[in-house]
């Protein structure tokens, strides 16, 4: 278990954290506070764990797997709870979600046949305007509505556009698939 793997492993643990802290009825302002700095410290392993693995070539079969997984998980429960607090739209957290779902299955089919896909410009973007979007949300701030709203139909049309470039950057999986 290297510093990496256990990064990511920091990050599953603090997602009920997060989660408590999101949706506890305390009615305590300085709650979201609380949540905001579990997601932002979470979300900040991410980026610490790919680079030490990179850096340091501890790059394992357990961090290729858990990584992606653990980012998804945060992700989606952050906007699980959003949801549920009515500061995002249903309908935009089943894209998003949907969209992980698709592009896992299609990691799936890619390293069944031995390919490997790297992230896109479009997934980078779609990632960051995704972050942006929950830390505003989370914060919740009504000086900053416009700007979340703009950031939220960015992070959406991203989130569209990264699956679209994904889908037909790799059709050949799909066609071989059949």
């Amino acid at each position: 278990m290297n510093l990496p793997n256990k990064l990511t492993l920091s990050r599953i643990v603090a997602i009920p954290f997060f989660v408590i802290a999101m949706l506890l009825p305390t009615g305590w302002e300085g709650q979201k506070w609380i949540a905001l700095i579990i997601f932002i410290a979470a979300s900040f392993t991410d980026l610490a764990d790919g680079k030490i693995a990179r850096a340091r070539g501890l790059v394992t079969n357990f961090g290729k797997f858990m990584d992606p997984l653990a980012d998804k998980l945060l992700v989606c429960s952050a906007l699980v709870c959003l949801c549920s607090l009515q500061r995002l739209a249903a309908w935009i957290v089943i894209v998003i979600i949907a969209r992980e779902f698709i592009i896992s299955g299609f990691r799936l089919i890619a390293a069944d046949a031995g390919i490997v896909i790297a992230a896109s410009m479009w997934g980078k973007a779609k990632t960051v305007f995704q972050m942006a979007m929950v830390i505003l949300l989370i914060a919740d701030i009504s000086a900053l509505q416009v700007v979340t709203t703009i950031i939220i139909y960015a992070a959406t049309a991203l989130t569209i556009i990264s699956l679209v470039d994904y889908i037909a950057k790799n059709r050949k999986l799909i066609s071989d698939f059949e």
